[in-house]
């Protein structure tokens, strides 16, 4: 794990209850001594995280206004990792709450009340594919526009995965799926070679990131972050199903159409990030070992 230096800084964390943002909450409260406050909901589900609630200070947005929580807190740094998918039919409104109309109001308060830093998280994902990356590439935009304030870092994320992620999200759907024996898994052709990034060498990524934001100038800062190589979508399934050793579920390759605008090739451009000293530590075999050996062990328990 990457263990900060010492300082007395405070981070305003948003989608601490979500997977990468518990996450990279964790490796804060134990690996840091950065002051951490989180925005959640009253009604958020904090199973992820209920170790980490005693040591930080949390704020319900449906319970205290945004400002409220700048003027009681003098805060450095803002990580924006809360997102909205826009998965089961959510209405877009909703979407655009989470991922653009909240993060630009904590842009402007930051802005006001003297941050030094936003560090938003982005999506590979090309704009036109749905509501989700749609919103993400429009924050960006707003990002942008506030770079002569403060410092403004954007993270794009190509695919991570690990144990325990939501079921909805592509490599846990399929190790999911296979840990049921379910009887056939419909899929594309599966020629998209993406770029996969154990959840781990994300959250590492991100302990560089905000260690080097007190040495960044005002201005706008990119980081991809990714293994640095492809596979195709049906090498990896492959791949899961033979660390699984499961041969009962037919894998239907081909069953279903390419979605519109997909993008065929997607590898992340490690060169900033590299230069802060990072490089990613699993390799995708020993990742989704990881991730499957976790999720066999919980599974063989509650059956």
């Amino acid at each position: 794990m990457i263990v900060s230096i010492s300082n007395n800084k405070t981070i305003l964390l948003t989608g601490a209850t979500g997977y990468l943002g518990g996450n990279v909450l964790k490796e804060l409260v134990h690996n840091t001594t950065y002051k951490i406050i989180i925005l959640k909901r009253s009604f958020s589900d904090t199973k992820r995280i209920i170790d980490c609630l005693g040591t930080v200070t949390y704020y319900n947005l449906d319970e205290v206004s945004l400002e409220e929580i700048f003027l009681e807190n003098n805060i450095d740094i803002i990580l924006h990792c809360a997102t909205d998918y826009g998965r089961k039919s959510v209405d877009p409104m909703q979407v655009i709450e989470a991922n653009l109309i909240l993060p630009v109001k904590l842009l402007e308060l930051g802005k006001n009340h003297g941050i030094t830093c936003f560090i938003n998280t982005d999506t590979i994902l090309d704009k036109r594919i749905n509501h989700y990356s749609l919103s993400k590439k429009q924050f960006k935009d707003w990002l942008f526009s506030y770079r002569e304030s403060i410092a403004c870092v954007n993270v794009t994320l190509e695919h991570f995965y690990g144990p325990f992620d939501d079921k909805t999200k592509f490599v846990s759907y399929i190790v999911n799926s296979l840990l049921e024996d379910v009887e056939k898994i419909d899929l594309t052709k599966g020629e998209q070679k993406r770029d996969f990034v154990f959840i781990e060498d994300v959250v590492n990524a991100f302990s560089k990131i905000i260690d080097s934001s007190a040495h960044l100038k005002k201005g706008f800062f990119e980081f991809e972050i990714g293994s640095d190589s492809m596979v195709t979508i049906k090498e990896l399934v492959l791949m899961i199903a033979e660390i699984m050793k499961n041969t009962k579920t037919a894998l239907h390759f081909g069953a279903l159409p390419y979605r519109e605008n997909e993008v065929m090739e997607g590898l992340a451009d490690v060169t900033a990030i590299k230069k802060l000293g990072w490089s990613a530590q699993y390799s995708l075999y020993d990742g989704l070992k990881k991730m499957i050996d976790q999720e066999l062990q919980e599974y063989n328990k509650n059956i």
